[in-house]
Parts: C-alpha cells; sequence; structure tokens
C-alpha cells in the first residue's frame, strides 16, 4: 500500500482590529497557501457572512470531486483508446444546515460533464468510463454522500 501525504497553509486574514469580539466584528476570509503553488483566496459561504468574490470551502470540496473524476475519466480514456478533444464540467451539490440528528452536511453532488470525443471513438465506451472514473475517484471514495454523474457525450463535428 502506498501513502501520499499533503499540507497546506491555511491564513485567516479577517481580524479587522478586534479579533473574534462578536460574531459580526470579524471577516471569515484567509488564504490557502502551499510552496510553489498560486494562492486561493477563500471565505465562508456568503450566508455565513464570507466573500462572495472567494472560494468558500463548499466550492473546493465540489471542484475536488469534480476535477478528481475529470482526472480519472481521461486517464481511463486514454488508456481505452477514447479520445476525448473536450472536458467541461458543472457539477451542482445540496447542502443542509442540519437537523436534530446531523449537523450541516453535503446531503449530494452531482457531476455534469459535458464530453466531446473524436468521431473514431466508442461513445458507449466513453460513457461508460464514467462510472469506472467514479469509482477510481479518490475523493469520492472518501465522501458520506453520494455523487451522481450525470454525463453528455458528444462527436467532433
Amino acid at each position: 500500500m502506498r501513502e501520499h501525504n499533503y499540507a497546506v497553509t491555511i491564513n485567516w486574514i479577517g481580524n479587522t482590529g478586534e479579533g473574534t469580539a462578536s460574531y459580526t466584528a470579524y471577516q471569515r476570509d484567509f488564504i490557502v497557501e502551499s510552496p510553489g503553488k498560486a494562492p486561493i483566496p477563500g471565505s465562508a459561504d456568503p450566508a455565513f457572512r464570507g466573500n462572495p468574490e472567494f472560494w468558500n470551502p463548499e466550492d473546493m470540496l465540489l471542484a475536488s470531486i469534480s476535477s478528481c473524476h475529470k482526472l480519472w475519466y481521461l486517464h481511463l480514456c486514454a488508456v481505452n483508446n477514447v479520445r476525448v478533444l473536450e472536458y467541461v464540467d458543472h457539477p451542482v451539490g445540496r447542502m443542509i444546515e442540519g437537523d436534530d440528528q446531523r449537523k450541516g452536511h453535503f446531503k449530494e453532488a452531482e457531476l455534469r460533464p459535458q464530453v466531446t470525443i473524436s468521431s473514431q471513438s466508442d461513445r458507449d465506451l466513453a460513457m461508460r468510463l464514467h462510472d469506472d472514473a467514479h469509482h477510481e475517484c479518490f475523493i469520492a471514495n472518501s465522501v458520506n454522500f453520494p455523487i451522481r454523474c450525470r454525463a453528455v457525450i458528444d462527436y467532433q463535428n
């Protein structure tokens, strides 16, 4: 078994001079940093007093699910002679703030990739490889909510 380790720095930049003196006294903004990589500005979701121009943790989770699926999908297509020419995804996720049994959590996510393949590629195989990508995806294997994939595959004209 191989093990991979990851580390980032989350630097809160939201102290407006009073720290967390009250719920409204501070900003939720932070910077995600890792050596050699571009910083990512983050904040809370605007529903929780966050900056709407910055990435929030929920956005990042959805982006992680989608990008991991895409990377596995492209790999599987490459080794199965399916030539992908374009790939764009518009994933959506649904989070609920919680009830008496469970605190806030993601309820589900849906990937909506639109894939263009070469006219020589097998469309049915290209569609089936989305299921394989889902089972291989490290992020999908790490979350405790369902992730569906509703892919659309077109041929290059």
